[in-house]
């Protein structure tokens, strides 16, 4: 009969494929977006985060002082790790995500940094540093909206240089959010305090 209700199997599959297209649209929106002010600062940023480069040396700061700053470094550097290794020890190698097709997508190729070989989800960049953000922030409350400012426009900029879909982003602060939680559990904080976790 024409009205009978497909499969409940189809609808998720249905489901994905939108998310899919809609992932692609708002990739392809950014990739054609002339941006040409922004472009040199993001791919800094972008290639800066490798290796929560920046985290770190954020991290080796508030170590210098001691109390809550340096038990604030050590909560956010523990984040990185279990955010690290959630992200490349598992899924990517689970999901196994290609690459976004920059070089037929993207007009601006000067925006670009150098592509990674592993899979695109989720974003390593993004759960490393919304996990140090997050992490930081209970324990040292003035770091948290800076901290978190910057863990977007890092994942942000994985998305201008043309290494992410904004799927691979999301996915990635998701994992961030929580590694951090974890490891604020484990050290018997609260990580529902740090207003980091409002940004997405």
């Amino acid at each position: 009969m024409a009205d009978r209700r497909p499969p409940q199997h189809q609808v998720p599959q249905g489901l994905m494929r939108d998310l899919a297209a809609l992932d692609q649209a708002l990739y392809e929106a950014v990739t054609v977006t002339s941006t040409p002010a922004l472009d040199a600062t993001l791919r800094r940023l972008s290639a800066a985060a490798d290796h929560s480069k920046i985290s770190f040396l954020i991290a080796g700061a508030l170590a210098l002082r001691p109390g809550r700053s340096r038990s604030a470094a050590a909560l956010g550097v523990a984040a990185i790790g279990v955010a690290s290794a959630t992200a490349n020890l598992l899924g990517k190698r689970l999901v196994r995500r290609s690459r976004p097709h920059r070089a037929e997508d993207s007009p601006f190729p000067g925006r670009h940094v150098p592509m990674p070989a592993s899979a695109s989800f989720p974003s390593g960049h993004t759960a490393s540093a919304v996990a140090f953000a997050a992490a930081v922030g209970p324990a040292f409350p003035a770091a948290a909206i800076p901290l978190g400012l910057l863990a977007c426009a890092v994942g942000y900029s994985r998305i201008h240089t043309g290494v992410h879909y904004p799927g691979d982003v999301i996915a990635g602060a998701v994992l961030g959010t929580g590694a951090a939680a974890t490891v604020l559990a484990a050290a018997g904080r609260d990580s529902l305090r740090s207003p980091v976790f409002r940004c997405r």
